[in-house]
């Protein structure tokens, strides 16, 4: 059977915490009290309750100080504090600006109490459904990493050992196989790797190493990575970034991360775009630089922009892809304490689409 919910009362007058202990025992609550606001928090460190019901006016410590001490706690689960005050609302309005999630005045009725402390239970314990359903999926996660991508990294290690020919001579038939099987591999992996930062970026698990480093040598590496890509197309890749100094192209982030980033921007416009020429460039003030991506694609309708970043979405192009980059570019660019923006004219004008990339700058 499920235990009772435990609930810790917090008050210094002692007939008030025999009143509300009275009426919630009833009710087949484990109550817990406490006469002051020290004891209090160490009774949450020690085992945190499921409700606090907790008076505003004690001596030593009082009820604000409480509440913003425990909402203080980073690895505190979610308890909501239920306050009880004999002041007027706007004691009350203090309270919940630092934390509370209700109150209740003094004298206290029991048909209020109890549905009060009913409401905050439920909110609880969805809470806490929510955050286990995070976990599985956290489970889920880790599973993910070593049932699906070990396999697929031997896959691909296997096919070339093939290709190589270490394991004997292959017919240009076989050899041809092999180069679409290992293509075909390296898409899943590259969209499992992708998934798996997707959900530590979600999760907050994903850590990111913010370095100094030259915005313009990492977009020429990433142009020029490309270009190739834009040849094959006949396609004008170019970069403009001479308007801007070294030292003002100088920001703090993770390499890895932006290249991933702009690899996926510059990459999509590539892709989108049948005819023309795509643009990067790039500009700066006092606070911030601003990278901007501009193809003479298709353009992307008014009514998908919306949703343009958000996971699994694709437009009603043609175009194969997971529906992850441009989400996850969206996380990756605000960890950077950036925005990422697009700008696309109706897809009848073709003047194609212009994504924009923020991010601040380091400074002097």
């Amino acid at each position: 059977m499920k235990s009772p919910d435990r609930l810790l009362i917090v008050d210094d007058v002692p007939d008030n915490l025999f009143l509300v202990s009275t009426i919630l025992e009833e009710e087949g609550y484990e109550i817990i009290t406490s006469s002051n606001g020290q004891e209090a928090l160490k009774e949450i460190e020690a085992q945190p309750p499921d409700l606090i019901l907790l008076d505003v006016m004690m001596p030593v410590m009082d009820g604000y100080e409480v509440t913003r001490r425990v909402r203080a706690m980073k690895d505190l689960p979610f308890v909501p504090i239920l306050l009880i005050t004999a002041y007027d609302r706007a004691n009350a309005v203090k309270g919940l600006d630092l934390g509370a999630d209700e109150f209740i005045r003094k004298p206290i009725e029991a048909d209020e109490l109890l549905a009060r402390v009913r409401s905050l239970l439920r909110l609880k314990h969805s809470i806490a459904e929510r955050d286990r359903i995070d976990r599985q999926r956290q489970d889920f996660v880790s599973r993910l990493t070593h049932d699906l991508r070990t396999p697929l990294v031997a896959a691909d290690r296997m096919l070339g050992l093939l290709q190589d020919g270490v394991l004997g001579e292959i017919s240009p038939q076989i050899s041809e196989a092999l180069t679409i099987m290992g293509r075909s591999n390296r898409n899943l992996l590259e969209m499992v790797n992708k998934l798996l930062d997707v959900y530590r970026y979600e999760s907050g698990s994903k850590t990111i190493n913010l370095q100094p480093l030259n915005l313009k040598e990492l977009l020429e590496q990433v142009v020029q990575e490309l270009n190739p890509i834009a040849i094959s197309k006949n396609l004008e890749l170019t970069a403009d970034l001479r308007l801007v100094s070294d030292d003002c192209a100088q920001i703090k982030g993770d390499r890895l991360e932006l290249l991933r980033v702009f690899n996926n921007l510059i990459g999509n416009a590539l892709k989108f775009t049948e005819a023309g020429r795509i643009q990067v460039s790039l500009k700066s003030d006092i606070s911030e630089v601003v990278i901007a991506i501009a193809d003479t694609g298709a353009g992307i309708p008014a009514e998908e922009q919306p949703f343009l970043f958000h996971r699994f979405r694709q437009g009603n192009h043609q175009k194969q892809g997971s529906g992850l980059g441009l989400y996850l570019s969206h996380y990756i660019i605000n960890a950077h304490s950036g925005k990422i923006l697009v700008q696309s004219p109706n897809p009848d004008s073709l003047q194609g689409s212009t994504f924009f990339v923020h991010l601040p700058t380091i400074k002097p």
